[in-house]
């Protein structure tokens, strides 16, 4: 009788989960017709989600078809509903037709993130964000419009919310975008608004004057202390009474588990991710996993966490693969271990800055960082080649993550 692990989900998480678990079925002698592994997602796409910050977004999507069927991982196509984990189903809805229901023996929910946008007023009519293929696509269609409006202060400035990562990226390649489509006499003014005291809170002291650096060399404003508390079509209310005016406001302040990871009933922290044990098992709620975004997992034995990020969803999607499979081949799983961390932040024109360890000790600033921010960019994050020996390697849990 055929069993069946179900991944749901096509981003950096879901496809490793499903190249690892189809490693260790061919590792295992075990032909596909005895354990099926089907890959559910909108799209057989993975969006290179890291660099929707840069132009030219429609050209972010690696096709994962070829690489799916070169390790027999069947892809179904559709959205993903509702889990039932009593009943141990998935049910299905497709772009056309009638939802269905799939039925599991092993789920590995790999369904990723989304920016929480809070309750403020005007944010879902007027602002942008770079969190989906389709928002930076808006976004850069917004920008490249801009050409065709009449000069003005407003025209010319764009609004950052939120001074992490993801702000701090957008907000650094905007001069240089806005140059390329205003024109290189062009003065944009770019501001990025973040309610903490200090710019990268997440990212710690060390690297913080390298960034404070390049914001100043590339003459991008700082509003700290502030939110923001109202937005319309032409500017922004920060949350002490001042007003930006602004035709270009881009949203990137926090992120929350995709609203799937609600339906499996078991503990969840505040982010929405569920709480899983070393071997990425969602405790209490037999036959599932959680990995990537929608899941909260210890990767050392010194106290640090996943994060959010293409870095950990990639080793955390072959452990869970690796460990849905294994179950049902009567292998021993694996615990899921990433000591290495390391960050590379892009900072525009000003270069990068790459760090090592949760300390983050700086290691790599300006152009040399740079190099290896398009490096990560452009060849490790994308998919392996769609050949069958390659693939599976490339999914292997246990190996070196050191860069």
């Amino acid at each position: 009788m055929q069993k069946r692990i179900i991944i749901i989900g096509a981003g950096f998480a879901g496809m490793y989960a499903a190249l690892s678990a189809a490693r260790l079925r061919e590792a295992q002698g075990v032909a596909p017709e005895k354990l099926q592994i089907a890959l559910v997602a909108p799209e057989p796409t993975l969006t290179i989600r890291p660099r929707l910050y840069e132009a030219k977004p429609e050209t972010l999507g690696a096709p994962l078809g070829e690489v799916l069927a070169a390790v027999d991982v069947v892809y179904v196509q559709g959205r993903a509903e509702k889990i039932d984990t009593r009943a141990r189903s998935v049910k299905i809805a497709p772009a056309a037709g009638r939802p269905h229901v799939l039925g599991y023996d092993r789920l590995v929910l790999a369904s990723g993130s989304e920016l929480f946008r809070p309750e403020i007023p005007g944010l879902s009519e007027f602002a942008f964000s770079v969190d989906t293929l389709a928002d930076a696509i808006a976004l850069d269609r917004h920008l490249q419009g801009l050409a065709v409006r009449p000069t003005s202060e407003a025209r010319n400035t764009v609004v950052v919310a939120g001074g992490g990562f993801t702000g701090i990226e957008v907000a650094t390649e905007m001069p240089a975008r806005l140059r390329t489509i205003l024109g290189e006499e062009a003065r944009p003014r770019v501001v990025i608004v973040e309610r903490n005291a200090a710019i990268a809170r997440d990212m710690g002291e060390a690297p913080r004057p390298v960034i404070e650096k390049a914001l100043r060399d590339l003459g991008i404003e700082t509003q700290m202390g502030v939110g923001v508390s109202g937005v319309d079509r032409g500017g922004v209310m920060l949350s002490d009474g001042r007003r930006i005016e602004s035709s270009t406001v881009i949203w990137a302040a926090g992120m929350r588990a995709a609203p799937l990871a609600a339906q499996i009933p078991a503990e969840h922290d505040n982010s929405g991710r569920l709480i899983v044990d070393r071997e990425l098992r969602v405790p209490g709620v037999p036959g599932v996993f959680a990995t990537g975004d929608a899941a909260k997992a210890a990767s050392d034995d010194l106290g640090n966490f996943a994060l959010m990020s293409c870095q950990h969803a990639t080793r955390m999607g072959a452990f869970a693969g690796n460990n849905a499979a294994a179950e049902l081949l009567g292998v021993r799983p694996v615990a899921y271990r990433q000591e290495a961390y390391v960050t590379c932040l892009d900072l525009g024109a000003a270069g990068a800055v790459f760090t090592r360890g949760w300390d983050r000790k700086v290691e790599l600033v300006g152009d040399a960082a740079k190099k290896l921010k398009h490096e990560i960019n452009t060849v490790w994050i994308y998919p392996p080649r769609a050949d069958r020996a390659a693939a599976l390697a490339a999914a292997e849990p246990v190996r070196v993550t050191d860069l």
